[in-house]
This record gives C-alpha cells, structure tokens and sequence, in this order.
C-alpha cells in the first residue's frame, strides 16, 4: 500500500533518475555558446558604434584633435596652474604650443625660400643633363626635339580643354579647406574645455550611471587617459627626435631644403608603417634631383639607419609601456584605419588599438579555478603553476 508520502515523493525520486539518465551537455558546449552570444553583441554595438563615427567623422576627428592637444598640453597646463587661474592657465598652454608650431613651420618655410633657386637652378640642370643624354643616345631612349614640342603642345591642350573641370576641383579644395578650418577650430574648442574642466566633465559623467557600474567606467576612463596620454606624449617626443636625426643625416649629406625634408619626416613620423617611407622617397627625390643617384642612395641609407633606431632603441625607450602591440596587430590596424579612414584613419588606428586593448587588460576578471586548472595553469597540488619552484 502507497501512503501518501511515498506518493508525493516518488515525482521526484523520478525526475531525479530522469536526469541521472538524460546526457548532460558538455561544460565546452556551453561555454562556446555563451560566448559566441557575447561576442555576436559585441560585434553588434561596434557595428553601430562605427555606423555613428562615420556619420558624425568631422565631429569625432575634431574630438580627437582635442584630445590630442589636451594630453599633449596638460603637463604644461598644469605647471600654468601654479601661478595662474584654470583658464588662464588653459590658454597659456595652448599659445605656447601654437607659438611652438609657427616656430616649426617658420623654419621650413624660411629654408624652403632661402634654398629654392639653388633647388630650383640644380633640378634644371639635372632635366638638361636627362635631356641631353636622351637625345645623344646615351640611354636606349632617344627623343628628338619634335618630341618635346609635342608633349607641351599635348599638355597645353589639356589644361584647356579641362579648365572648367580643374577650375570646380579648386572650388572643391576651398570648400575642403574652410571645412578643415571649422574642424581645427573645434578641436581647439574642445581642447581648451578639457584643460580647463576635463576632470569634472567625466565625473559629471559617471556620477550619471547606474552606482554599480561607476567604479568599473572610473577605472576604465582612468586607464584609458593614461595609455592614451603617454602614448601621444611619447609619439610627439618620438617624432620630435627622429625629425632631428634626420635633419642631421641631410646636412652632413648636403641634401638642399634640410630643415623642411626634416619638417615632413617629422610629420610622416606620426603614421605607422607608411609614413617614414614616404617622407624617404621624398627626401631621396630631392637628393636625386639636386646631387645626382649617388646622393640619394645615400639619403636611402642614413633615413632607413634613424627608422631603425627609431624602431629599437627611441619607441621601447619613450613609449615604454603605453601601448604594446604586436606589429601583425599594428600592421592590419593600420590597414583597417587606412581603409575606413583614410589617412585620419591610418592616425587614429593605433591609439584607439591600445587604449582598447589597455582598458580590456584592467577591466577582464581573474581566470577561474576550473579555467585556470583546464588551461594548466594550476597544478595537483592547487599552486599557480607561476609561482610553482622550477625543477632542477
């Protein structure tokens, strides 16, 4: 005879050998598809994410540019600070690097006009020595002067028949120029808000989030100021050096226009992978122009020398520990930068790269004792495997 005890406990006893018999899905299993979810989501909001920023890109490289002065101005800024109010301290700040950037551009422009007729005078020289040679048949290329009458002819009636064309595209690059003067305007804006009141702004900020998630976007807006300040601090100091080094290269070379050839490896400098070779071929056409084959070789040489130490000894030393990539992870960001953005993006890809890869180091939990203990990291004994004394 069944009691009714037995009755209300035998649906369980049941369900219990139900699921004793029922196969379990495997602890993998389950781990692959919750993050295969999580990585999906993610996937989704970076796909918006980049949906906005391309959208909203004169505003978010104006942004940036703000971003960049204030990291690369806050430690000026903040020795101002000792004597002088927050905003007075802001825009003292931001007139000494704009006194510092004339200063540059100064420089290159009073070697460009004090060197050009010498430049100029050497490149005529060196297309009549081409041309004679051509004519001579010295090369396997012979040309008459026939030839070269109708190649001007040639490109006279082209410049008048796309007049009109080229006369829009000049409007074009006005347009393009009053935009990017609106763009650096704002970026300055910006830059003179964050001096004076950045702290505050992103306080304002978290204080508006949901309490439990405050400490987590504190300690990610604070890693991520750090690695992106030293980076960009360390980039400018970087490019600053390897500017100098091949201003010193192209005198000791007798290169024509040293100080602005210095000036675009400078710049070049700041783009990853593309930019020092092309402030190279520049530098190598000027020499190749005003000194002969020889000379520009030469030039080759002493630029790819100072990229060298640039790579091994100026960016481990200055750059430190801001931003550790791996130059494939390097080499396709900028890839990807390129193809998004074009040379902003080419920029901008390197940044973006460490500051992510910095705040997903600080904000990523410990490994679990099972994951660790799957992965090897852990021993029988439950000792780390790190800290596990080596075997002799």
């Amino acid at each position: 005879m069944t009691t009714p005890t037995d009755a209300a406990a035998a649906p369980p006893a049941a369900a219990a050998a139900h699921e004793a018999e029922a196969p379990l899905v495997p602890r993998w299993l389950a781990r692959t598809g919750a993050w295969s979810w999580r990585l999906l989501f993610a996937a989704a909001v970076v796909g918006v994410v980049l949906w906005l920023v391309v959208q909203l890109r004169l505003v978010v490289v104006a942004v940036f540019i703000g971003l960049v002065l204030t990291a690369v101005l806050r430690p000026l800024a903040q020795r101002y600070r000792r004597v002088a109010h927050p905003a007075l301290a802001a825009v003292l700040a931001l007139l000494t690097g704009v006194a510092a950037l004339a200063a540059v551009l100064a420089l290159a422009i009073l070697g460009i006009s004090s060197e050009w007729p010498a430049v100029v005078q050497r490149v005529g020289d060196g297309l009549r020595g081409l041309a004679a040679l051509l004519r001579d048949g010295g090369l396997p290329v012979t040309i008459t002067d026939a030839d070269v009458e109708r190649w001007v002819s040639g490109a006279v009636g082209w410049l008048r028949t796309n007049s009109a064309t080229l006369a829009g595209a000049a409007a074009t690059r006005v347009g393009t120029f009053l935009v990017t003067l609106m763009v650096v305007a704002l970026g300055v804006f910006s830059a003179v808000c964050f001096l004076i009141g950045g702290d505050r702004m992103f306080s304002w900020f978290v204080g508006q989030l949901p309490p439990r998630v405050r400490t987590a976007w504190r300690t990610a807006g604070d890693v991520a100021w750090r690695s992106f300040g030293g980076y960009t601090r360390g980039a400018v100091l970087t490019a600053a050096c390897v500017g100098v080094l091949g201003y010193v290269v192209l005198l000791v070379l007798g290169v024509p226009l040293a100080i602005p050839l210095a000036v675009l490896i400078f710049v070049g400098a700041f783009v990853p992978l593309i930019g020092a070779p092309a402030a190279m071929v520049v530098a190598m056409l000027v020499a190749l122009a005003a000194n002969g084959l020889g000379n520009a070789v030469a030039v080759g040489i002493g630029i790819a020398l100072v990229g060298q130490v640039e790579g091994h000894v100026l960016h481990p030393l200055v750059m430190g520990k801001h931003v550790r990539l791996h130059p494939f992870v390097v080499g396709i960001g900028v890839s990807a930068g390129t193809v998004l953005g074009g040379l902003v993006g080419a920029i901008v890809a390197i940044p973006v790269l460490g500051v992510g890869w910095a705040v997903f180091s600080a904000l990523r939990p410990p490994p679990e004792p099972d994951d660790a203990e799957e992965a090897g990291v852990i021993d029988d004994a439950g000792r780390s495997v790190q800290d596990a004394p080596i075997p002799s």
